[in-house]
């Protein structure tokens, strides 16, 4: 791995991601109020639409994260104003691409996502010819020496395969036939657990009964 393409030092949690998933929506989509101050970072966190899963944050673990994220260089405390602001890091230090940075913005916001889905979201970010484009996109970060992206394989019901980013903590994995990879339980066990089952109701019907008097 080249030094250029060292992304990050540690996987991020929660919080951490939807900070930076906030900062880059905001650079994108409305330049004009970026860098963010905290109270919009809040806000922007904590937002009811265009986030999954929609959260409610305090600003004391908005700030904490700033810290931990600032310490890992991928956020800046920007002074001067008034009120502090913040800005990301990631343009320098993940060396993306405005398209690429569309992308990973709406990753980090509403978590796994199809190609079509990322296309419809991103518009307010970064115009895209069409699904083709975004899914090179997609390939050409899961194949970097440090992938930014991994694309999970389709499961039963699902007509198309998702993406999901690998900086987080807590990065969902759905490889193919997750579900199905556990063991099934016996028939038998399951018909043992549904005969006792019946047995205490029965029994239970018979107590109610007596303080009936029937």
């Amino acid at each position: 791995m080249t030094e250029e393409k060292a992304r990050i030092t540690r996987p991020l949690d929660a919080v951490e991601i939807r900070i930076l998933g906030s900062l880059m929506e905001k650079q994108q989509s409305t330049p004009e109020y970026y860098p963010m101050t905290v109270n919009a970072l809040v806000a922007a966190c904590n937002q009811k639409s265009n986030r999954d899963p929609v959260n409610e944050y305090s600003e004391t673990e908005i700030r904490a994260a700033l810290d931990r994220l600032q310490d890992s260089k991928l956020v800046w405390q920007i002074l001067g104003s008034r009120v502090p602001r913040w800005e990301h890091n990631l343009d320098r230090l993940w060396q993306v691409t405005p398209q690429q940075k569309a992308l990973l913005t709406v990753l980090f916001l509403r978590g796994p996502q199809t190609s079509g889905e990322m296309r419809g979201r991103t518009d307010r970010l970064h115009p895209f010819a069409n699904g083709e484009e975004v899914e090179q996109i997609l390939r050409d970060l899961a194949r970097e020496s440090a992938p930014l992206v991994r694309e999970q394989s389709r499961r039963p019901g699902q007509k198309e395969t998702r993406w999901v980013h690998l900086v987080g903590i807590d990065t969902p994995d759905e490889s193919p036939l997750a579900d199905e990879r556990k063991p099934a339980e016996p028939l038998l066990t399951r018909l043992e657990r549904l005969e006792t089952r019946v047995e205490d109701l029965v029994a239970e019907l018979g107590r109610l009964k007596e303080r009936l008097g029937e």
